[in-house]
């Protein structure tokens, strides 16, 4: 260990003996390792950003289940003339079945509403099982109840946008008004602040008939307690609808969110690749520079060689001494390297912020750093093992003869 260390005390030596000689020729290196470091902390952080922006606008905990209407037959999608789909009967069945998991069926139509004897007003409706989203805020009346479901009652809620647009009381806690859509009339008993800015009727998913759940099928979101409990949960709705369809089980498609950051990860770890590639050649670069610089050296120390081969040095000590000087000087333009990555991203972040108007920060992250050691080892081997050998091969009295 005293020798490992007694080593690369004289390699640190020699390569501070000509300094400003070693900086120049390991420039390359510095920018390489400097570039490698920005780019994959840039990376990172948009891999991060990404992930965040994932995780919000979609829930990694859900599982979805909808119906394949289409099949495709010479390249070209044709709608199916038959084909399974859930109504509320067997959603609450397979629901019963899950342990621990919450959902909703959800059916969405679209149609118009009459104001009054001139304006018609575009509304979709939506129909639902029991309180399908936690997160609606409910701002008057009730929200759609078992009863509602069970006896097929022409109840329903609607958005705060539509009770605006038809100027109703929102201060009734009961029957707030009524409202016609596709010649059926319906009670409106809730108003709720909808997820989105749409004019929205809620109704019970039990008043839509079998016709129209055939002709536009409705889709199953189920909530696991947690992302560990994805897998299982989407192999036990594989397996309910196996049992219960049979070989038209065929006719739905179990998804998870789990695919996106997939997808991303992967979108993110070929664009790592291909800028590491590129940024390579800059690394190759200076890795030429350490062996110019080990190069010169044999050449100015030959008397030395030939010294400390004739008093008894073997050609491993050589090797060991030339390989130890090359990792030193590979060691100090991987760190000047990765000080001018980490100067670059300090300037560069702000300035993407500013641009694009994004919470967006680089992530400086182990992986990065262990990437930087391997590189500096990998350069300081390979590069200086030819003129470490090449010194080790001098005959100590030919050396001693050419001083």
């Amino acid at each position: 260990m005293l020798n490992i260390i007694h080593t690369f005390k004289t390699a640190f030596h020699n390569a501070r003996s000509n300094l400003f000689h070693t900086l120049l020729s390991v420039l390359g290196m510095v920018i390489g390792v400097g570039a490698l470091v920005a780019i994959l902390s840039l990376i990172d952080g948009m891999e991060k950003y990404a992930h965040d922006q994932i995780s919000r606008t979609t829930s990694l905990e859900s599982v979805t289940v909808s119906t394949i209407t289409t099949k495709r037959i010479d390249n070209i999608n044709v709608k199916k003339t038959d084909y399974q789909y859930f109504d509320y009967p067997v959603f609450v069945e397979m629901l019963d079945g899950l342990n621990g998991v919450e959902g909703y069926l959800k059916y969405q139509d679209s149609g118009f509403i009459q104001l009054n004897d001139t304006t018609q007003r575009g509304v979709l409706l939506t129909g639902i099982v029991d309180r399908w989203n936690d997160r609606l805020r409910q701002i008057s009346g009730r929200f759609i109840s078992t009863d509602d479901l069970e006896q097929k009652l022409s109840n329903v809620v609607i958005s705060n946008e539509l009770a605006i647009a038809m100027a109703l009381d929102t201060t009734k806690e009961t029957s707030i008004g009524k409202i016609s859509f596709k010649e059926s009339e319906f009670n409106i008993v809730g108003i709720i602040d909808a997820p989105s800015n749409n004019l929205e009727i809620f109704c019970p998913i039990t008043l839509i008939s079998d016709e129209e759940l055939m002709d536009k099928p409705p889709g199953v979101v189920l909530m696991a307690a947690t992302v560990e409990k994805v897998p299982e949960i989407e192999n036990e709705v594989k397996d309910f609808l196996k049992q219960k369809f049979g070989s038209k089980a065929e006719d739905f498609r179990v998804v998870t969110n789990g695919f996106r950051v997939e997808q991303a990860n992967q979108g993110f770890l070929v664009f790592r690749l291909i800028m590491g590639l590129i940024v390579g050649i800059s690394v190759l670069v200076g890795g030429i520079g350490v062996m110019n610089v080990l190069l010169i050296s044999v050449t100015e120390r030959t008397a030395e060689i030939g010294v400390r081969k004739a008093v008894g040095a073997k050609r491993k000590d050589i090797v060991v001494q030339f390989l130890s000087e090359s990792l030193s000087i590979s060691f100090i333009g991987s760190f000047l390297g990765l000080l001018l990555g980490v100067l670059f991203t300090m300037v560069a972040v702000p300035i993407v912020k500013h641009l694009t108007k994004m919470p967006f920060e680089a992530a400086y992250t182990l992986d990065t750093l262990f990437i930087i050691m391997t590189v500096s080892i990998l350069v300081g081997i390979v590069f200086g093992t030819y003129p470490a050998m090449k010194a080790s091969k001098l005959d100590p009295v030919e050396a001693i003869r050419r001083e």
